[in-house]
């Protein structure tokens, strides 16, 4: 019983009940259907003494004018109740038999009969003269009325009890039926609805013990979906990557309750040399790399997850928010020591970078260096050249993208790099166009903006198909871990125009 996915037993019965129930109302029961209602059955002798009876004390029957002694009122509706309109032809008597219903009034005598309601004036032309319409030994006969979906008409019949003396009368009797109908054909009597059908209120309580059952089960703890796996995982290396992952693993640990899943991010080149170090004793160890591994750590393998954006960011006393890539590498060559010589404020330049096994400055040097390396620093503090270093542009380095954007931040005058998705939520700071180009999917599909890279993710050798490792990573990859990708402003490798290539276009 364990191994049973309840939540996807309600969920199917909650949609077939509704479709069994509606084919059999529409469809089986109510193919084609005739019915009647008697919507009035009543003796009209005094209960109260009266002196207002009127016309109801000279109620005679026949032609030889004998006085009602106990007379009374039926009102008879006939109706097609059914799915389909019914044809004269339908009606199951003989083909020369002009009458298809007949009305009997056990006890009781026929004074008069009319019919007193049609539901379409066309319907008039079905009570002729030759139609078969006749009241013949206390017995109403009707004629074969052809009658639309939802069609109607109504007989109303004066009666006398047959005895001379009021009783307490039986129902009338109506005969009658279709070829091809309900059941046996035979005519249904049919109710007044008042209020909420009783099988409308029947299957709406059984969708709403559907809803709680499934609601039960998800608060239970039912049964995980198949793709979950159990066991430990830790995550490491980008931090700029982080906050993907520490989303995805809360998602995944909520929807597999069996998994525990540790972020601990300190850099791609630190995830890397870990995954290589410990991943032969700790299969239980996923590394994230903003960018390709490079050479070595040949038991490290790629998979490809995301094409991330990066973004230059400044202090908003820099006075600027749009730099050429020529005057990106002169900042960091140190030829642009102020911020008036490229058009900004009267500032000193301050450079904020990562430690050297960031990839996310390893990104930067590849796309917007050239492939030159960021000369060492020169602050611990980001504000003053430390004592003994070279003068000139203040450089330091910080461990996270969130210590690089908190010092840029904080530093006027100060110039970092970071992914988009972390710099986008700040408003202390200004994300720096290239060449005019803001940091847009868009504009790096397009060759427009260079400052990207492919997000990694490595394993030490293959992993198993049913370990936690390769379950997590297959949720990053599914609709899920998609959404969680994009939200943070990165975009699946798997919706690139070349994901093989690993390129926006």
């Amino acid at each position: 019983m364990d191994g049973i996915p309840w939540e996807i037993v309600f969920a199917l019965l909650g949609v077939v009940v509704p479709i069994i129930a509606a084919l059999y109302e529409f469809v089986f029961v109510g193919r084609k259907r005739l019915g009647y209602r008697v919507q009035m059955d009543t003796t009209a002798t005094d209960a109260v003494s009266s002196n207002h009876s009127g016309a109801l004390q000279e109620l005679r029957l026949g032609e030889n004018g004998e006085r009602l002694s106990a007379p009374s009122f039926v009102l008879l509706r006939i109706e097609n109740t059914g799915a389909t309109p019914i044809d004269t032809s339908d009606y199951a008597v003989l083909d020369d038999d002009k009458v298809g219903i007949r009305v009997r009034f056990p006890g009781r005598r026929v004074a008069g009969m009319v019919v007193t309601e049609l539901s379409d004036d066309f319907l008039r032309h079905s009570f002729g003269d030759d139609s078969g319409l006749s009241v013949r030994d206390d017995v109403i006969e009707l004629p074969k009325v052809p009658l639309n979906r939802t069609a109607h008409y109504k007989v109303l019949a004066a009666l006398d009890a047959a005895g001379g003396t009021p009783e307490n009368f039986e129902d009338p009797k109506i005969v009658g039926g279709i070829k091809g109908g309900v059941g046996r054909g035979g005519i249904h009597e049919t109710r007044s609805q008042t209020g909420t059908p009783r099988k409308a209120v029947a299957l709406i309580g059984f969708l709403v013990l559907v809803i709680l059952a499934q609601v039960a089960v998800s608060l239970g703890g039912g049964s995980a979906p198949l793709d979950c796996a159990t066991g430990k995982l830790t995550v490491v290396g980008s931090t700029a990557f982080a906050p993907v992952l520490r989303e995805a693993a809360d998602s995944y640990r909520r929807t597999c309750p069996g998994a525990e899943i540790t972020t601990s991010t300190r850099g791609s080149t630190a995830g890397l040399q870990e995954l290589d170090r410990e991943g032969h004793v700790s299969p239980g160890l996923l590394a994230f790399s903003d960018g390709a591994k490079g050479e070595g750590y040949p038991q490290l393998l790629p998979r490809p997850i995301a094409f991330s954006l990066f973004t230059l960011v400044v202090n908003r006393e820099a006075g600027i928010q749009d730099l050429s890539p020529d005057q990106v590498r002169r900042l960091y060559a140190g030829e642009i020591v102020n911020w008036r010589q490229v058009g900004g404020n009267d500032q000193p330049v301050q450079l904020v970078s990562r430690f050297s096994d960031s990839g996310t400055r390893r990104t930067f040097e590849q796309r917007i260096l050239d492939g030159r390396r960021e000369p060492g620093d020169t602050s611990d503090d980001c504000a003053n050249l430390a004592p003994g270093a070279p003068p000139g542009v203040v450089r330091c380095a910080r461990a996270s993208t969130r210590d690089v954007l908190d010092a840029v931040a904080a530093t006027p005058g100060a110039l970092g790099y970071s992914e988009v998705g972390a710099a986008a939520g700040r408003d202390d700071l200004l994300l720096v166009r290239i060449d005019g180009h803001p940091a847009t999917l868009e504009g790096a599909d397009y060759g427009a903006y260079p400052f990207w890279e492919t997000e990694y993710a490595y394993t030490y050798g293959e992993p198993k198909a049913d370990s936690l490792t390769a379950s997590f990573l297959r949720y990053l990859t599914n609709e899920v871990g998609k959404d969680i990708v994009r939200s943070h402003g990165h975009r699946p490798c798997a919706e690139l125009a070349n994901p093989v290539l690993r390129r926006p276009s």
